[in-house]
């Protein structure tokens, strides 16, 4: 039986179905789960969208995707593979009348990654081209209600164009820092006195360079927090000006930088402290600068 295609108004409740799936997912990938993102049309206010939950996967390895494959079944999905894009992994629930697709891409595929992001940043900023798209959308669900491809096939000038448009727009910057720090984020115990690895950290610098590091947490005060790594880094690698910090804990959120970390980069550029910019927040991108939260320094 055909797929029926139905487009519907925007339902708040498909924030909610995506909350719940990402949680049956990150059950199943574990450990090797970088970053779970709402994406497609149900991830953007007020546009109206067939109601099919699309959530993106961002793991470290594919190869440990396809070794849980059949776990994926128990929560209801069809793993299929590449299913036509080259480095993905496509799951659906629902069979043809579904109601969930994962597309799962490995870290550094920032091209699938990166497109899908803009796209959905893009709609939940542009109401003029949102209302277009759905109402090209409601108008091909009428016309093929029964037909997959010719649905698809309709919307795909529209969708190539807006694609182009918000990729030239889009600054991913954030979104590559967390996940580069996700990617290296693993707790290990490397002797009965250091563990390491519970908190990772990204930084970017002006050149544009992206450094990572994790925290090292020692039985005495010889650690160090993942933020310092990471500029240890930078200084190792010829660099010593900072644009932007994203420190991750353990459950992927991200944390603001303690006090000798704030102290550490005040001195490292102290007539340009205010302008590096912190994130606070990575799912709502809230941003502060160290400035905001360093305001009186002691010099």
């Amino acid at each position: 039986m055909s797929q029926h295609i139905i487009v519907t108004e925007y339902n708040p409740l498909w924030k909610e179905k995506y909350e719940e799936e990402a949680l049956l997912i990150r059950k199943v990938i574990v450990d090797n789960c970088i970053a779970i993102y709402h994406i497609g049309s149900t991830s953007v206010k007020s546009l109206a969208a067939k109601p099919i939950i699309d959530i993106m996967v961002v793991v470290k390895s594919l190869k440990s995707v396809d070794d849980v494959a059949k776990n994926f079944s128990k929560i209801g999905y069809e793993y299929l593979g590449e299913f036509g894009i080259e480095c993905r992994r496509y799951l659906r629930k629902g069979g043809d009348e579904r109601t969930h697709q994962i597309h799962i891409f490995q870290a550094g595929d920032w091209n699938n990654i990166g497109r899908h992001l803009a796209f959905r940043d893009y709609m939940r900023t542009h109401e003029k081209e949102r209302n277009e798209y759905a109402k090209i959308k409601t108008e091909l669900a009428h016309r093929f209600p029964y037909d997959i491809d010719g649905y698809c096939d309709g919307k795909e000038n529209f969708m190539r164009k807006i694609e182009e448009l918000a990729l030239s727009q889009f600054d991913g910057t954030w979104d590559k820092m967390y996940i580069a720090a996700r990617n290296i984020q693993c707790e290990r115990k490397i002797s009965p006195f250091i563990e390491v690895g519970s908190v990772s950290a990204a930084i970017l610098t002006k050149k544009g360079s992206i450094y990572v590091g994790v925290c090292i947490d020692t039985a005495c005060s010889l650690g160090m927090c993942a933020e310092r790594n990471a500029i240890a880094n930078m200084i190792t690698n010829g660099e010593s000006a900072i644009r932007r910090v994203i420190a991750i804990d353990q459950n992927g959120k991200a944390i603001p930088p303690c006090g000798a970390c704030r102290e550490f980069m005040t001195q490292l550029i102290p007539e340009n402290y205010h302008s590096i910019e912190i994130m606070l927040d990575y799912e709502d991108k809230k941003i502060v600068t160290l400035g905001d939260i360093t305001s009186n320094w002691w010099i």
